[in-house]
């Protein structure tokens, strides 16, 4: 079982002495020796400062720098236009290794007739200064160890710490979980295969709420309630709570401490289906503002100058940001919301937005104003690093309650009521320690590392934007991609430091929104939010004579090992994120350039796409895929799928029941399964039982308790066209919450059925 110790924070040596045979050279290669022999610490060296830049930028595990400051060789950093030559190398080496990481401990091998070139600014950002061939290699080595040591304690949040120093105690367990720190999984072969693949730490970190060591994350005692204190603290908020089963629950318990059975809240129609479902829980009456769409499909903002400004009402929920990138800014929706008593913005993609200026306004913590509560729900694990389900409530306290302490408590009295309801009495302290890392890897340099992951995804959109130019210049066409048609001229470093170049304005053309419903300059375009455009169908609507759905184009990278987050008809969707490589995106362009190569070819399926030819021999067997692609596309074009999407989701259907009685309907099994293709809306309205919710565009499109009758009728076109282009193109299935397929009959064809409440 490997526990960390200093062992696990290397040494970085920035010296071109050690391989040299000179005094400085012994006495150097002796302190290297000693460090690893006699102090158990581990070292890694280079002799350039280009050579430490790239190991700098690629290892965050050092424990230590030190960096020669006469070193001779400089070099070049790969990848950029930046030199480091000339008599201020080592500062720019020094202030560059304090920009990325504010805590590792610097030190300065110089000579004592160099003080002097040593600039005050320099000697405020390293830990100390050895002078070469004073006092003997083994005190040296002792000084750097203690750097090391002194760092590595710094290193490990509270409840991380006390984890950790837990699992390295060796206890025997006398408690649950069953395989008591993984020894159960060894009674047999399965268990043993579990057991070796995920290895001794994460099973012995697996304990009981048994342990008081680890506090408790129902009281928010001990170190679970420090390491949330310090989320808070480091998100901005007043109080922040952990969430153990998604931002899907963490809805859940903002919602059930706030609305009460008939309360009026106001909610996004794009909103994530939790939030539906908290509709239910409350047995609130849901009212709904619409979000414009562009011709592609695209989500965008909320139109709210739809919002009722005389209304009332008891919570609203605001997306934020949305699938596709829409950020708001935080104090246009409270102002256009403020007949709302309680705001409420999932965030639950957009947990890094506190961590860059470029997001400045534009997330819910920033709020100052003090005028009402205000929740921030967030799935940390979606774009930052926790574990997959771990997630952050973070609250922000109006006025009166912010200046008490007694209100203070109070308030956490009552919502914690709501949080033990949803919380689990065996709660896995790993996922715990994913939440306290992912904070404090963002206390630390969240604003550095959220800048590197900006600056790969504007480089890539403007290498893909830069290659699309080329390409139809020679009369070729390549793919493109959903931005402000500045992006591909503009400077990275200008596109990451300036706001107003993302801004969404009402009469630009490149987002395709109407200017009726984008009524101010009031978002942005999330740039870490990559939508890649197909040829088809600009987004304004209008149709090409040819065209590359989307969805051949994702089922060819997938194959290829690249995983889309979303596909529409023609877009599709890439996150950039702390995960995210310029190796993936060499990878991307490459694959796309081979995709199109393979269509200009005509390449047959049973080549491209051999699963899927196998699967279904009779639709694609001897298909080339350019046809392929020209099938789907003209079917598309001519059933009016694209434009029915569209329609279908401005629609607000009429309200039969409120959510809350529509699933009551359920549990008292007065429903039935009917054939989509048996409805007739206009004549025989029904009541909708359960959410439909079709990917693409992943929204809700019809709400428990709505009525299919005359008004909902592009509803029922939408999903009547999406059953037919399914089958007319066998494994394009997508998914489509709150539809039951029915298994295919002798021809192959399968009946879309929907619950409805049964009619009196």
């Amino acid at each position: 079982m490997k526990i960390i110790g200093k062992h696990s924070w290397p040494v970085l040596f920035v010296s071109d002495q050690l391989n040299r045979q000179t005094d400085e050279g012994a006495w150097l290669k002796e302190i290297v020796d000693t460090l690893i022999a006699d102090h158990g610490c581990t070292a890694m060296f280079c002799s350039a400062y280009g050579d430490a830049h790239d190991i700098i930028y690629s290892h965050e595990d050092l424990g230590t720098v030190v960096i020669d400051w006469e070193n001779q060789e400089l070099g070049r950093v790969h990848g950029k236009n930046e030199d480091l030559a000339g008599p201020n190398a080592a500062a720019r080496l020094v202030e560059y290794v304090r920009r990325r990481n504010a805590g590792v401990p610097i030190l300065v091998l110089s000579d004592r007739s160099s003080i002097e070139s040593i600039p005050n600014g320099v000697l405020e950002r390293v830990n100390g200064v050895i002078w070469k061939l004073t006092d003997t290699p083994q005190f040296n080595a002792g000084r750097i160890e203690r750097a090391v040591e002194d760092y590595s304690r710094t290193v490990l949040p509270a409840f991380f710490r006390n984890l950790v120093d837990y699992v390295a105690e060796y206890n025997f367990a006398w408690h649950t979980p069953g395989h008591m720190g993984g020894q159960g999984f060894l009674k047999s072969p399965s268990g043993t295969a579990f057991h070796k693949f995920f290895g001794e730490n994460v099973l012995r970190a697996d304990l009981s709420i048994s342990v008081p060591e680890l506090g408790s994350l129902l009281d928010h005692s001990g170190v679970t309630g420090e390491a949330e204190r310090f989320s808070a603290e480091v998100f901005g908020a007043d109080s922040t709570y952990y969430v153990l089963n998604g931002t899907s629950t963490g809805n859940q318990v903002v919602w059930r401490s706030q609305v009460s059975p008939g309360d009026r809240c106001l909610l996004d129609r794009n909103c994530h289906k939790s939030l539906s479902h908290a509709m239910i829980i409350t047995s609130a009456v849901p009212e709904y503002m619409v979000p414009v769409r562009n011709a592609l499909g695209i989500i965008g903002p909320v139109d709210f100058g739809t919002v009722d400004p005389a209304g009332s009402w008891a919570m609203s929920a605001l997306t934020n940001s949305t699938y596709d990138g829409i950020c708001y800014d935080a104090r246009h929706a409270a102002e256009a919301l403020s007949g709302a008593a309680v705001l409420h913005f999932d965030e639950a993609w957009y947990a890094y937005a506190k961590f860059h200026p470029v997001y400045a306004n534009h997330f819910g913590m920033s709020l100052e104003s003090r005028d009402r509560l205000i929740f921030c729900t967030q799935s940390t694990h979606k774009l930052l690093t926790a574990f997959s389900q771990a997630s952050m409530i973070h609250v922000r306290f109006p006025a009166d309650i912010h200046a008490s302490e007694a209100l203070r408590d109070d308030f956490h009295d009552t919502f914690n009521e709501s949080y033990m309801m949803h919380g689990s009495t065996s709660p896995q302290y790993s996922m715990v320690a994913s939440l306290d890392v992912a904070t404090k890897m963002m206390h630390d340099n969240g604003t550095t590392a959220h800048a590197d992951i900006m600056e790969e995804a504007i480089e890539l959109r403007r290498k893909i934007a830069k290659i699309r130019e080329q390409e139809t210049a020679e009369g070729d066409w390549f793919f493109g991609m959903w931005q402000p048609d500045e992006i591909a001229d503009t400077p990275t470093r200008e596109l990451i430091g300036d706001q107003s170049r993302w801004v969404l304005r009402p009469e630009a053309g490149w987002h395709g929104f109407p200017a009726s419903g984008l009524t101010g300059p009031y978002t942005m375009l999330d740039p870490i939010k990559l939508t890649f455009l197909c040829p088809g169908v600009d987004v304004h609507g209008a149709w090409s004579d040819t065209g590359v759905p989307a969805a051949v184009v994702t089922r060819y990278l997938g194959d290829k090992g690249i995983v889309c987050e979303k596909t529409d008809y023609y877009s599709w969707l890439l996150l950039n994120s702390l995960g995210t490589t310029k190796g993936k995106q060499g990878t991307l362009v490459a694959e796309l350039f081979r995709f199109r190569e393979l269509y200009e070819s005509n390449a047959p399926l049973d080549r491209v796409f051999p699963a899927l030819a196998r699967a279904h021999p009779a639709a694609y067997r001897g298909t080339g895929l350019r046809d392929h692609c020209q099938a789907m596309h003209e079917h598309l074009r001519a059933s009016g799928l694209l434009e029915s999407m569209v329609r279908s989701s401005r629609i607000i259907p009429d309200r039969a029941l409120i959510p809350a009685e529509a699933y009551r309907a359920i549990v008292k099994k007065r429903v039935e399964f009917v054939d989509l293709d048996c409805i007739d809306p206009v004549n025989d309205p029904r009541t909708a039982a359960v959410m439909v919710v079709p990917y693409p565009p992943g929204i809700p499109i019809l709400m428990g308790g709505e009525l299919l009758n005359e008004r909902s009728l592009p509803i029922l076109e939408y999903l009547r066209a999406r059953h037919r282009f399914e089958e007319a193109f066998p494994g394009y299935e997508g998914d489509m919450h709150g539809i039951d397929r029915s298994p295919p009959d002798a021809d192959g064809r399968c009946r879309w059925e929907i619950m409805l409440v049964k009619k009196d």
